[in-house]
């Protein structure tokens, strides 16, 4: 019986091979990032890649999956590890910053771009090439009880004042509402291309149509 055997009930068998050969590059291996490689590939997408140059830190346990054995590792060499043990699917990690200079090497051949940056240069950096290279890309970002996944040519990069900060507040819940929007947004996209712009707010566990 397939690991996939409930997703593909559901999904159906043609939907299912879709996924399994859509290119996907996640930007950020954090709250958002971490939880979405980790959905999608238990979703059945077999061709994952996650950029990330952070290393884990205790702070981050409650909102990413990881555990405190792996504190000081690289979040994307740790969640690639953990996800190959658990379904033996290969994730293309890269322990690196994107930058302006090599963001055209890190998403080369992605059919889905997928931002969750924590920082305003890496996402604009995300943006710009996707834009350029005519990548698609959604960009999926929170704050204190409220969230978006806005696609490319409807998203602007927020200032650097926004930047992460180590004391910021943030609930699991909203972390883990965002995701299940986002894949669910990611997965429709595959499928069928439609590109759907939502928000989220966990205290009316509301998810909206983003108005442009």
């Amino acid at each position: 019986m397939s690991i996939f055997f409930h997703e593909q009930l559901y999904r159906s068998a043609a939907v299912m091979s879709l996924v399994k050969n859509f290119p996907v590059t996640v930007c950020g291996a954090g709250a958002l990032g971490a939880n979405i490689v980790e959905s999608l590939a238990r979703s059945g997408f077999g061709h994952l890649r996650v950029i990330d140059r952070d290393r884990i830190e205790e702070r981050n346990l409650s909102t990413q999956p990881y555990y405190r054995s792996d504190i000081g590792a690289f979040k994307a060499k740790i969640l690639a590890n953990n996800l190959y043990r658990a379904l033996s699917v290969s994730i293309d990690a890269h322990s690196k910053e994107l930058t302006p200079a090599n963001v055209d090497r890190l998403l080369a051949n992605s059919a889905l771009a997928i931002d969750t940056f924590d920082n305003s240069v890496g996402r604009q950096a995300v943006k710009d090439y996707c834009a350029s290279a005519s990548i698609p890309c959604v960009h999926v970002g929170l704050a204190a009880d409220y969230s978006e996944i806005i696609w490319n040519q409807h998203y602007r990069v927020p200032t650097a004042a926004n930047d992460d900060v180590c004391d910021y507040p943030l609930a699991r819940n909203l972390v883990m509402l965002t995701v299940a929007v986002a894949c669910e947004v990611i997965v429709t996209f595959a499928a069928t291309k439609q590109q759907q712009n939502l928000t989220c707010t966990i205290g009316d566990f509301a998810v909206r149509p983003l108005i442009l």
